[in-house]
């Protein structure tokens, strides 16, 4: 009996052992075989033709810190993120900022073997309405803007292309709320020329500062900002004395919201050590003066379509239609990583406003408690609001405009 009962407190101490090793044993098995998932998934590689996927730069360079610059890091990030061959994309600069020239750069793409052709910005709508039916088996991916007849009479996108916008007055509101928050009280902004997109950044900056000032319970007229169109997207002298004049004036800190224009806005910052809020990418890496940007997420919806031509193979996901990306599907926003830094703090110039504060604002706009108004009605052909107009369109009472 004495035996018996010491063989069966031996098998009670040894069959948990068992059991254990057993699970452990499976707990490693399973996990041997997702690495080895995993490294299946990293030896995928997509080889594509030469120039298979080619982008057509606007008026701007490749390196134009701005919308050029973002779309193309766009499509290398895809590149990179499934392996693709580096020979598979290239990038034409068209000889002139003209529908001509533009689809003349089209045709040189595909002549070059481009199969998907991406196109930065309004500037091609009139060139992408052509060359959609010109080129019915080459996909067409626009950003910022729809394909219709150069007398605007006629919009329509083909079910070979793809338009993709972005919410610009949700971006500009995060940026004018987040100035405010920070303690700036007089407040700049530049743009380009009053296209679309430049006018929602710009009223979206205003209706954001208003916001700001009101939970802050800030006074009626407590805040001011000069508004002001360059009618370009140039850096040059011009652009560089506005904005210092601005500065000498009193504004602390301008939104930069034209393309290259921004140079010159950061160039009179730093001589008077005043502050600059970019646009489209994030542009903290091209001046120390940039506090923010108020950008648009333009490689992850180059990525996004792009997958959906190669990986899940359903383009029309996009194709013949208008797919805009705002807040909900994070398509707009100020940054909130530092590229190449571990943790890095994207919100490390500010004097206050931090990644909670964002977030609590992002989330507003993301749930659809707040939606900034996009456009207003202006008497002016040329899209100038005038400050009454401002005032009365974007309902400001915290925020005194003036235009020059």
């Amino acid at each position: 009996m004495k035996k018996l009962l010491a063989l069966l407190l031996v098998l009670l101490i040894i069959f948990p052992m068992v059991v254990s090793c057993g699970c452990n044993n499976n707990d490693e098995e399973e996990k041997k075989e997702e690495e080895k998932e995993k490294e299946k998934e990293d030896e995928i590689k997509i080889t594509l033709g030469i120039n298979e996927i080619a982008m057509i730069t606007d008026k701007g360079n490749i390196d134009d810190k701005s919308f050029n610059q973002g779309t193309w890091e766009g499509i290398e990030a895809f590149v990179k993120k499934h392996k693709v061959n580096t020979t598979a994309i290239k990038y034409y600069k068209p000889e002139a900022a003209t529908d001509d020239a533009y689809l003349a750069s089209i045709e040189l793409a595909i002549s070059g073997g481009a199969k998907v052709v991406v196109t930065p910005g309004y500037l091609f709508e009139s060139a992408v309405y052509a060359a959609q039916y010109d080129h019915p088996n080459i996909k067409f991916i626009l950003l910022d803007g729809e394909p219709h007849t150069p007398d605007y009479k006629t919009y329509q996108t083909e079910p070979n292309t793809a338009c993709l916008v972005y919410a610009e007055e949700e971006s500009g509101y995060l940026a004018g709320y987040a100035a405010v928050k920070d303690g700036f009280t007089k407040l700049g902004f530049m743009g380009g020329m009053a296209v679309p997109a430049v006018r929602a950044f710009g009223y979206g900056f205003l209706q954001g500062a208003e916001a700001a000032a009101k939970d802050m319970n800030l006074s009626d007229g407590a805040l001011t900002v000069t508004y002001h169109y360059t009618g370009n997207f140039d850096e040059n002298d011009t652009n560089k004395a506005t904005a210092a004049t601005m500065y000498q004036q009193g504004v602390e800190v301008i939104f930069a919201c034209g393309g290259s224009v921004g140079k010159s806005v950061m160039a009179a910052a730093a001589e008077a050590n005043k502050k600059v809020i970019g646009v489209d990418v994030d542009q903290r890496y091209d001046s120390p003066t940039v506090i923010t940007s108020a950008t648009k997420g333009l490689a992850p919806s180059i990525i996004a379509a792009l997958e959906s031509v190669y990986i899940n193979k359903n383009f029309s996901e996009y194709a013949g239609k208008t797919t805009t990306f705002e807040a909900k599907n994070k398509g707009v926003g100020l940054p909130t990583t530092v590229i190449g830094v571990t943790n890095g703090n994207a919100f490390d110039r500010f004097t206050s406003f931090n990644k909670d504060a964002y977030d609590t604002v992002f989330a507003t706009l993301a749930n659809d408690t707040v939606n900034p108004i996009r456009d207003i009605t202006v008497a002016a052909e040329t899209g100038y609001a005038t400050a009454d107009e401002l005032k009365t369109g974007l309902s400001l009472v915290k925020v005194v405009p003036t235009v020059r």
